[in-house]
């Protein structure tokens, strides 16, 4: 049994390290072809270097999880952040007030949850790890 869950685990660990190989691929793709588009176009918007932005934070995440095998959970708050802030630009001409508030409202409570949990992790600091 022992045996098994030592398998198993490597084997998940594998599957999970191709998978955040594949997503890093997948992501350096998505950035040659906008900036492909951007090229073709002959123009650079605010929101394709919003998308860039996110392709980055995506590259970065996979960069730490790879090397520490932890998932820092600030990163995906700055993607949200990020993607937000595009819808916003994007479709801004074509949305209600309601609606722009909503996402501006939403922008607003994940920038205070990157707070509070820095605040967290500055006042309650983790534990070293001794393994």
């Amino acid at each position: 049994m022992k045996k098994l869950k030592i398998v198993t685990g490597e084997s998940l660990d594998l599957l999970q390290e191709i998978g955040l190989v594949l997503i890093a691929l997948a992501t350096i793709i998505a950035f040659g072809i906008e900036i492909g588009t951007m090229v073709e176009v002959r123009a650079v918007t605010l929101a394709d270097l919003l998308l860039m932005f996110i392709y980055l934070e995506v590259l970065a995440m996979v960069g730490i999880y790879l090397k520490s095998g932890k998932l820092p959970i600030r990163i995906p708050l700055y993607i949200a952040i990020i993607a937000l802030a595009r819808y916003m630009v994007l479709d801004m001409k074509a949305m209600e007030s309601w609606r722009m508030l909503a996402v501006a409202g939403s922008a607003l409570v994940i920038a205070l949850t990157v707070l509070v949990i820095r605040f967290g992790h500055v006042r309650y600091p983790y534990e070293s790890d001794s393994s």
